[in-house]
C-alpha cells in the first residue's frame, strides 16, 4: 500500500501528503496536465514540448520515472469540470494547468493534490491564492499579466494611430480576464483620449465576425486582445478581420504578430512553461506549494509586423520601432 493511501486511511486528511511523495523519488511519478486549449494547435504543441523538455532536463524522463497524463478542453469551458474530475481521479502527484477556468475547475475537485498554474492573470482575485507571496493552499504557479499592462497595449494603439479615440476589448467573458482587463483599461484609457468599448465574444466565428464588423462601422477605432482562449483559437479570423476593416490591433502574444497581426506586447510563453516545469520538479521533490510564491514575469517583448503596418497604411513611429524586440518585414 502506498504511504499516501495509508495516511488517508488513518484519517490524516490534515497531513500534507508531500512528505510521502518526497520519499518516492525513485518510484514512477504521475503528472497531470490540463490545458484549456485545442490540442492540435501548433503553438500549444510547442508549449507542451517546452514543458516536457524542461522536466527531462531536471531529471524526469517519461517512461522511466515519470508518467504525464494530458487533457485538453479545446476552449470548451463547460467541459472543464468533467476533465478536472478525470484528472483528480487518476491521483497524480502534481497537476499542471493553464487558464483560470481550468484552475477553478480543479480547485472545486481537490484541495490536497498540488497544482501549478500558468496563463493566470489574477490568482488572488480569482480566489486560487491567498497572496502572491504566500499562496497558502495547494495551488501556486506563474502570473501571466497584471492589470496595468492594459495601459501598455492602449498606448501602443495610440502611438501607431494618433487619431484613435475608440478601443474594443475583445475577449470571452467566461475566461475571467474580461472583467479584470475591462476594469483596468477603463481607468487608464481617459488619459490617452480613448473610450473603451467592451466586446464580449462567444466561441463562434460568425459571432466574432459580426461583433468586429459592427465596431468597424464607426471611425477612429482599434482592437486590443488581452489573453483569452477564444481569441487564441480564432486568431487567424481576427487578424483577417482587422486587416479587412483596416483596424489597428495589439495582441498579448507574439504568435499573433507572427501570423500577420499588427503588433504584440507580452511575455515569452515558452519560458513560462519551462518555469512551470521547475515548480513541478520542486513539488515532486517535496516542496509544499503553499510555500512557493507566485512568480511574476520579469521580461516582456514587443513585436512589430511592418509588412502588416504597410498594408494597413500605418506609419510606425520611430519611438515604437526603437522599442521593438523583433520586427517582421
Amino acid at each position: 500500500m502506498r504511504r499516501r493511501d495509508f495516511i488517508t486511511l488513518l484519517g490524516g486528511a490534515a497531513v500534507w501528503p508531500l512528505a510521502a511523495r518526497a520519499q518516492q523519488s525513485c518510484a514512477m511519478r504521475r503528472v497531470g496536465v490540463l490545458m484549456n486549449n485545442v490540442e492540435a494547435d501548433p503553438e500549444v504543441q510547442g508549449l507542451v514540448a517546452a514543458f516536457r523538455q524542461s522536466l527531462g532536463q531536471l531529471g524526469w524522463v517519461e517512461g522511466r520515472n515519470i508518467q504525464i497524463e494530458l487533457r485538453f478542453s479545446a476552449g470548451d469551458f463547460e467541459r472543464l469540470p468533467q476533465l478536472a474530475q478525470e484528472m483528480v481521479a487518476i491521483n497524480p502527484d502534481v497537476i499542471f494547468a493553464t487558464t483560470t477556468p481550468a484552475i477553478k475547475a480543479l480547485q472545486a475537485k481537490t484541495r490536497t493534490i498540488p497544482i501549478v498554474f500558468a496563463y493566470v492573470s489574477d490568482p488572488v482575485g480569482a480566489g486560487v491564492a491567498a497572496s502572491l507571496a504566500r499562496p497558502a493552499g495547494n495551488i501556486t504557479g506563474l502570473l501571466l499579466y497584471e492589470e496595468s499592462i492594459a495601459g501598455k497595449w492602449l498606448g501602443m494603439l495610440k502611438e501607431i494611430s494618433p487619431p484613435l479615440t475608440r478601443a474594443a476589448l475583445v475577449a470571452n467573458p467566461k475566461g475571467f480576464t474580461y472583467d479584470y482587463f475591462t476594469r483596468s483599461s477603463k481607468t487608464i484609457a481617459p488619459a490617452l483620449g480613448i473610450e473603451i468599448t467592451p466586446m464580449p465574444i462567444e466561441n463562434d466565428a460568425a459571432h466574432i465576425e459580426q461583433r468586429i464588423e459592427g465596431f468597424a462601422r464607426a471611425s477612429n477605432g482599434g482592437l486590443f486582445m488581452p489573453p483569452d482562449i477564444t481569441t487564441i483559437q480564432h486568431r487567424d479570423l481576427i487578424i483577417a478581420l482587422a486587416a479587412r476593416y483596416r483596424l489597428p490591433a495589439v495582441y498579448a502574444f507574439r504568435y499573433f504578430a507572427m501570423a500577420g497581426g499588427l503588433m504584440s506586447y507580452g511575455i515569452d510563453m515558452l519560458e513560462q512553461h519551462r518555469q512551470a516545469a521547475s515548480y513541478v520538479d520542486r513539488i515532486l521533490r517535496g516542496a509544499n506549494p503553499a510555500d512557493l510564491p507566485v512568480q511574476a514575469p520579469t521580461k516582456y517583448e514587443t513585436v512589430l509586423n511592418l509588412k502588416t503596418a504597410k498594408a494597413l497604411g500605418f506609419d510606425v513611429p520611430p519611438t515604437l520601432l526603437v522599442r521593438a524586440d523583433e520586427v517582421i518585414e
